[in-house]
Parts: structure tokens; sequence; C-alpha cells
């Protein structure tokens, strides 16, 4: 976009700009679910340090 004086606008605040279209991008991938063959491979984590740090 341009001025009336044929200058290029820019925004006010373009890091704003950035930052709101960044947020609302990383909104809707944390509402996204899990897939399964993760929950199951951090579930054998869990499991294996719940081993490793078992009394012996």
């Amino acid at each position: 976009m341009q001025s009336a004086k044929g200058k290029p606008r820019v925004a006010a605040d373009p890091a704003g700009v950035i930052g709101r279209k960044l947020r609302s991008f990383y909104d809707s991938v944390e509402t996204e679910p899990v897939p399964d063959h993760l929950l199951d491979l951090l579930e054998q984590l869990d499991e294996a340090e719940r081993r490793a740090n078992a009394p012996r």
C-alpha cells in the first residue's frame, strides 16, 4: 500500500502486527490434539523415568 505522496505505508507498530499474527497461529496450534503415538511415547518415557528413580 502507498500513501497519497507515493511513499510506502508503514504499520504503526510492526512488532505488534507480527505479535498478533504469531499469537493467532500459536493459539490455533495449542488447541490441536496431541497425536496418540506421541502420548504413548511420553508414557513410555515417564515409566522409564519412574523405574530409574525407584529405590533398589
